[in-house]
């Protein structure tokens, strides 16, 4: 019997965020049991509470796609600090959690209370490379549409590993009919997480409209993407895209979500990536 969480993250409205299930008592599972758990639940992520082996840490997170472990993702972090707040595990200290993954340590900032609660993480050390002229081709090809050619797609790794393109406009992101089974064949070739896109709204309720695919992991399409937000984040400031330090994203109408993402990048190049959540299924797993 173990206690589990289903929390919806970048909303404060339930079922119209990305909902990740947090095992709350996952000590003793084996990596195959969480595997199996993982695909079980059948959301783009499961994850699993363990003690803090760093004494830096308030707490240790496994995370599970339907067919592998991640070293960090952004929704199932934000979603997870919520669940284990809520559920007394662990609390901020001056505001903060800490909390140890694959990737190290990730700070976690947690500001009001209730309805009106926000959790932002600290995305981790981002690297960056551009895509050959081959590879643009090949993912112009999946995408089943242009890219912008002046900023170059990318490779962003943030632990998550996204191919990063920028779109004409919101309306061409929305548009989209990608080819997921030549996506998958693209990500696994390059060791790509999944691809993320984005377009500038014309809207005032956004900035920009992103879309995140990731059919090698199980997902064919992300609804809210918290490291696929943050990778958009580091390639529109390293590309020179940004002309103010914080903005939101919006994500998920395609599949009937309603996702809103509070992007920040500090003087230093850091990249924050906030938002609510809101606990949808609160109950035990009788495994």
């Amino acid at each position: 019997m173990r206690k589990y969480k289903v929390v919806d993250a970048f909303t404060s409205r339930p079922l119209l965020g990305n909902p990740v299930a947090v095992v709350l008592d996952a000590d003793g599972l084996s990596d195959s049991e969480m595997q199996a758990i993982a695909r079980w639940t059948n959301l783009s992520e499961t994850t699993f509470l363990l003690p803090a082996q760093s004494s830096e840490a308030d707490y240790r997170l496994r995370i599970f796609t339907q067919r592998s472990e991640l070293p960090f993702a952004g929704h199932p972090t934000l979603g997870s600090a919520h669940a284990i707040m809520q559920a007394g595990r662990a609390l901020p200290r001056d505001g903060v959690l800490v909390q140890e993954c694959g990737v190290g340590l990730v700070k976690i900032k947690v500001a009001g209370e209730g309805d009106e609660q926000t959790i932002t993480l600290d995305l981790p050390p981002a690297q960056m490379r551009n895509l050959s002229a081959e590879e643009i081709d090949e993912l112009k090809a999946v995408l089943g549409a242009a890219v912008l050619k002046e900023h170059a797609p990318a490779i962003v790794d943030v632990g998550a590993v996204w191919i990063v393109a920028a779109m004409a406009d919101a309306s061409a992101v929305l548009g989209l009919a990608p080819d997921f089974a030549r996506s998958a064949r693209f990500e696994a070739k390059l060791g790509a997480t999944g691809i993320t896109v984005f377009g500038k709204h014309t809207a005032e309720h956004a900035d920009i409209e992103v879309r995140s695919f990731a059919p090698s992991c199980g997902v064919d399409e992300d609804p809210v993407c918290g490291s696929g937000n943050g990778s958009v984040a580091v390639f529109r400031s390293r590309r020179g895209l940004l002309s103010q330090s914080s903005y939101i994203a919006a994500q998920g109408q395609r599949v009937g979500r309603n996702g809103r993402i509070a992007i920040t990048i500090d003087e230093r190049g850091q990249v924050s990536v906030g938002g609510s959540c809101v606990t949808c299924v609160d109950g035990i797993l009788t495994y």
